[in-house]
């Protein structure tokens, strides 16, 4: 799916609340972000990139970044690589979270092997190591759309909370 077919979220009233997320489990709730039946995070609108598979374990998101988002020397910024391997790593943890509860990022850490060009489209692979009771692991890698070239690789660990609904 594309990012034009995507829905995005323009106000919180248009995110899922809290309780429609706890009906389904991660990986049925990053479905209906795919298929458009949830609207998509802004960030992804903000940054340009969106969701583009999923499976359980295994999230891909595609991108390009912009002149927008270089920093003063004329590259990408860290911080639009780091946003895009935060999104797919955590994400790989999500299809692994059972309904019920939700997760969230607890630390990340980003290796930037090379400058993506401006405009080049990449592919952001998440996939989880192991998601348990409190903690989620995952890897990820930026790689070029087009070359499979790498650009970029991360790790993260998620904490996962079971929501009391008493």
């Amino acid at each position: 799916m594309s990012s034009h077919t995507q829905r995005i979220a323009t106000s919180p009233d248009e995110l899922p609340t809290l309780e429609e997320t706890l009906e389904k489990s991660g990986l049925e709730f990053m479905r209906d972000v795919l298929e458009g039946r949830h609207s998509g995070p802004p960030i992804g609108a903000a940054l340009n990139y969106w969701l583009d598979e999923v499976e359980e374990g295994r999230v891909v998101f595609r991108g390009a970044p912009k002149f927008e988002y270089t920093n003063p020397m004329g590259t990408v910024h860290g911080g639009w690589y780091g946003t895009l391997l935060d999104s797919c790593m955590a994400c790989a943890v999500m299809t692994r979270v059972p309904r019920g509860s939700v997760y969230t990022t607890l630390e990340y850490k980003v290796n930037i092997l090379r400058p993506i060009p401006l405009e080049t489209e990449v592919r952001a692979i998440g996939t989880a190591q192991h998601t348990g009771r409190s903690t989620g692991v995952a890897v990820g890698e930026i790689r070029g759309a087009d070359d499979d070239r790498l650009y970029a690789t991360g790790s993260t660990t998620c904490i996962v909370m079971r929501m009391d609904r008493g």
